[in-house]
């Protein structure tokens, strides 16, 4: 680890862009080495090499060009898993547009907040009826936007642009030339509007330097090679998509695997691993604990070399049973929309159960008390990037359009995660939630994961989450939302809530055990699938 954080050096081309020097080269040197492998539920297959998907990406850059899409243009993607996003990803960077990726789940309300906030010119939707329901209804509050492209497997017959109406006939495109001024190194290339836990989503700007920026997150996180076929599971409007599905692969020299599909199914999933041979595997934890409730034994998943797990806490008792059934052992990371991977578990390292490892050496990571001094081991304290004179590379510029709300979170060289962590002997970071999450009862500071983690390791227990509810005598006491197995819900009660207590007690300190608890259905999330805590302890506070 020493050597990683001594070594690593970024050489920084003057005007980089992704699509140009790294994808464009790849073409020429490795013109017929598979890029992309494509399939669908439905048993649709492509197969893209480099030097086709340059031909495609070239083609659909002088398609939007002839629409009007150029330099600083702000564009949304809402494809959900769909080929064409790849293509339209690169062809928009060759154009120097701002590409602005959205999930397909958004409403007419979310689609009209985005659209003004970032005056969005362009929208590029898949053609599914939701989908356009929604877009078409906020196009009267919209005047920003320009250029609507319906993208499907039907013909349009509206008038509105279509890709498949174009594709059929892109034989016949104009050339593609490449503009004379593409981007500097600190032009915004992408912008993520934050699926945060409370408030109004913020619009996270990233400049050229960011895809850079991924180059640790597939060549060392992932541990990729040229032989390596990767699958990251995650939808195309989220950030955690760049991270798996696109820049940190494409350096390496991996394949992007993608598995489009309408439902999520562990079985359907695991079946495309064992089909394909995919050798490197990303996802949540919560993929991972529906998957070890599968009968593993069935699926021959001897191809798979690497699996690493982000997006939220690893549960140790998660990584347990995946090792115990595939003698693979998953490498946790961690980062925010604001950055690239910040802590990861790197190959050369032990991965410790529910750490999210050490500091990206392309980071100055601290932990930082409540007063601005820094943690002691064993501490707890937000974890913070020094920034000092330069920032480093894959950090975000700023909250576009807000500099109140940057100032608040980066500012006197330091950006602020708004992550709570400790850090023990060995230099591993573990995660104990975001700052409003942590409960502080009777003098003591405890941190959601480490009891939702000790609830995790109860066969009971599917999802959890732990709030505080106020208290007159303690301040707040430990609360636990829980969603239970099939087989455990008959059994919901008195019983089964002192069960689970005194299985907290045993897994750990006993005076974090919840003296609440609740059985739901579901509990409250974002639309990325994140928890809202925030959601259960505003119900709480008007009991």
């Amino acid at each position: 680890m020493d050597d990683y954080k001594q070594h690593l050096e970024f050489i920084i081309p003057d005007n980089f862009n992704f699509a140009y020097d790294v994808m464009d080269v790849w073409a020429e040197e490795a013109p017929d080495k598979l890029a992309l492998l494509w399939t669908n539920d439905e048993g649709v297959e492509i197969r893209t090499t480099f030097g086709m998907l340059k031909e495609q990406t070239d083609q659909a850059a002088s398609y939007l060009q002839s629409l009007g899409i150029g330099a600083g243009d702000p564009v949304m993607l809402i494809l959900k898993r769909r080929y064409e996003w790849w293509l339209v990803m690169l062809a928009l960077h060759k154009l120097g547009a701002v590409v602005i990726p959205a999930t397909h789940m958004l409403t007419k309300h979310d689609v009209v907040y985005r659209n003004t906030r970032a005056s969005i010119k362009g929208i590029i939707c898949v053609d599914d009826d939701y989908v356009i329901s929604q877009v078409e209804a906020a196009l009267p509050e919209s005047p920003t936007v320009k250029v609507l492209v319906r993208v499907g497997d039907r013909a349009n017959a509206s008038g509105t642009p279509s890709w498949h109406d174009w594709q059929s006939e892109w034989r016949q495109t104009p050339k593609f030339c490449r503009p004379d001024r593409v981007n500097t190194n600190d032009d915004t290339m992408l912008m993520y509007f934050t699926s945060g836990t409370s408030g109004e989503p913020k619009m996270v700007a990233h400049d050229y330097l960011y895809a850079l920026g991924h180059l640790s997150t597939g060549v060392f996180w992932h541990n990729l090679h040229e032989g390596s076929l990767h699958l990251t599971v995650a939808d195309t409007g989220w950030g955690k998509a760049v991270w798996g599905k696109f820049y940190g692969q494409w350096f390496a020299g991996a394949t992007v695997f993608v598995f489009d599909h309408e439902k999520f199914n562990a079985d359907n999933l695991l079946r495309q691993i064992e089909k394909y041979r995919v050798t490197s595997f990303c996802a949540p934890p919560t993929i991972y604990r529906f998957m070890i409730r599968e009968d593993l034994s069935k699926y021959d998943l001897s191809a798979l070399e690497y699996c690493t797990t982000a997006g939220e806490a690893l549960n140790p008792a998660v990584f347990d049973k995946f090792y115990e059934k595939t003698g693979i052992r998953m490498m946790e990371g961690f980062g925010q929309t604001e950055t690239t991977m910040t802590l990861g578990t790197m190959p050369w390292m032990k991965p410790k159960p529910g750490s999210m490892g050490m500091p990206n050496a392309q980071y100055d990571i601290d932990l930082l008390k409540p007063d601005g001094t820094p943690c002691e081991d064993g501490e707890k304290g937000e974890i913070v990037v020094r920034v000092g004179d330069k920032k480093p590379i894959g950090l975000f510029k700023e909250y576009y359009r807000d500099a109140e709300l940057t100032h608040e979170a980066w500012h006197d060289g330091i950006y602020h995660t708004g992550d709570v962590a400790w850090r023990d002997e060995d230099g591993y970071y573990w995660f104990e939630g975001r700052i409003d999450d942590v409960i502080k009862s009777s003098g003591y500071r405890i941190g959601p994961f480490e009891v939702e983690s000790a609830l995790m390791t109860h066969p009971a227990v599917v999802e959890c989450a732990i709030t505080g509810v106020p208290d007159d005598i303690r301040g707040m006491v430990v609360k636990a939302t829980v969603v239970l197995g099939k087989e455990w819900k008959e059994k919901a009660g008195e019983a089964l809530i002192k069960e689970l207590q005194e299985h907290v007690k045993h897994e750990t300190a006993p005076y974090k055990y919840p003296r609440i608890v609740e059985f739901v259905d579901e509990l409250p999330k974002t639309i990325s699938g994140k928890i809202r805590r925030v959601e259960i302890r505003n119900k709480d506070s008007k009991v």
